[in-house]
């Protein structure tokens, strides 16, 4: 039964990621051109959702579907990390014209070129979790 509210959730977000034009690349080269605010407020509302979510989590205590305490970790700061990272986030953003939510939003609404750019991604993380513990922390 949970593996379908999953299911229903992932389609539901596809659907609003489609609708409001998250994944589209018209929307996504406005953004990067500052030509409009579009994409700007769909991020801006995101960051403020998880920001508000993440404080909820760790002031109240809330368990997960499996009723297991939710921990949330503080992370050690890094300017570098941070930085090398959102480099590559932007430029492959940039380059294919969506980021990992809209990769699998497109594909379901049959844009089947975004395939390589999945494949790409998937390939990133890979060769980041065998370098992982050789990166400079």
């Amino acid at each position: 039964m949970r593996s379908l509210s999953y299911l229903l959730v992932g389609i539901f977000f596809g659907i609003v990621m489609f609708k409001s034009e998250a994944a589209s690349w018209f929307r996504i080269y406005e953004m990067f051109r500052f030509e409009a605010f579009h994409m700007y407020g769909i991020i801006s509302s995101a960051l403020l959702l998880g920001i508000v979510f993440t404080q909820w989590v760790k002031r109240k205590g809330v368990k997960s579907v499996y009723g297991e305490k939710i921990s949330i970790v503080d992370k050690k700061m890094s300017f570098a990390r941070y930085a090398i990272g959102g480099v590559l986030f932007g430029l492959g953003w940039g380059l294919a014209g969506a980021c990992p939510g809209p990769m699998y939003t497109l594909l379901g609404a049959g844009f089947l070129p975004i395939l390589l750019v999945i494949f790409g991604a998937l390939l990133g993380t890979l060769v980041y979790g065998l370098l992982k513990n050789r990166l400079p922390h």
